[in-house]
């Protein structure tokens, strides 16, 4: 069992300002950066969220998740879109990223053929097992938080307003959620399949 989610309660750090791709006549804090980071994500948010996307709008393929990635973060970041190849303190090895994305694609398309769980489970668990993957050098959260959002917009549910400020160190929504996560490390869904369920 891979348990990535063990040093969780604190986000990969943002160290590491290379690859930035903001005007490099202006000095940056991480509050800019943050910002910057979200009005990027507002877009995808907008077209993916806004109505239902349709399976060939949102395929959930490898080549799509990369390019969601990209969508979410690419006017930020160089790196985004593009599978880390450094070692976090959360998530798998990063020679291990390629094959079990691919493998969450296979599972993802085998879940929603058989009907496997239900639109919150699958949700869940597509959202957990990307977290546990962190395929990028950041933003694998906010990923994988969109992630589940578009599933369960593609299926006729409302996606969750996490809120992402809410999930910031030391809010007791973020350590509900930590939790969740952990729990779902060992096998049990319910917390995160019930976060699923309800909006913040």
């Amino acid at each position: 069992m891979i348990n990535s989610t063990k040093p969780i309660d604190d986000a990969t750090p943002l160290d590491d300002t290379s690859g930035l791709k903001l005007p490099k006549d202006k000095v940056y804090t991480l509050k800019d950066i943050y910002e910057k980071e979200a009005q990027n994500i507002a877009n995808a948010t907008i077209k993916y969220l806004s109505a239902p996307p349709s399976k060939k709008e949102a395929p959930f393929s490898y080549k799509w998740m990369m390019d969601l990635h990209k969508e979410m973060l690419g006017e930020i970041w160089e790196w985004a879109g593009k599978l880390r190849q450094i070692e976090l303190s959360i998530g798998i090895k990063a020679y291990l990223v390629p094959v079990e994305l691919k493998k969450l694609c296979d599972d993802i398309a085998y879940w929603d053929k058989n009907r496997t769980y239900d639109v919150f489970e699958t949700a869940a668990r597509i959202h957990h097992k990307a977290v546990q993957i962190h395929p990028f050098q950041n933003g694998n959260g906010r990923w994988s938080r969109m992630l589940a959002n578009i599933y369960l917009r593609q299926n006729g549910e409302m996606p969750v307003k996490w809120q992402e400020d809410s999930l910031a160190k030391e809010n007791p929504k973020r350590l509900e959620y930590i939790e969740a996560l952990k729990e779902a490390d060992k096998g049990s869904f319910e917390a995160l399949i019930a976060l699923h369920r309800k909006t913040y």
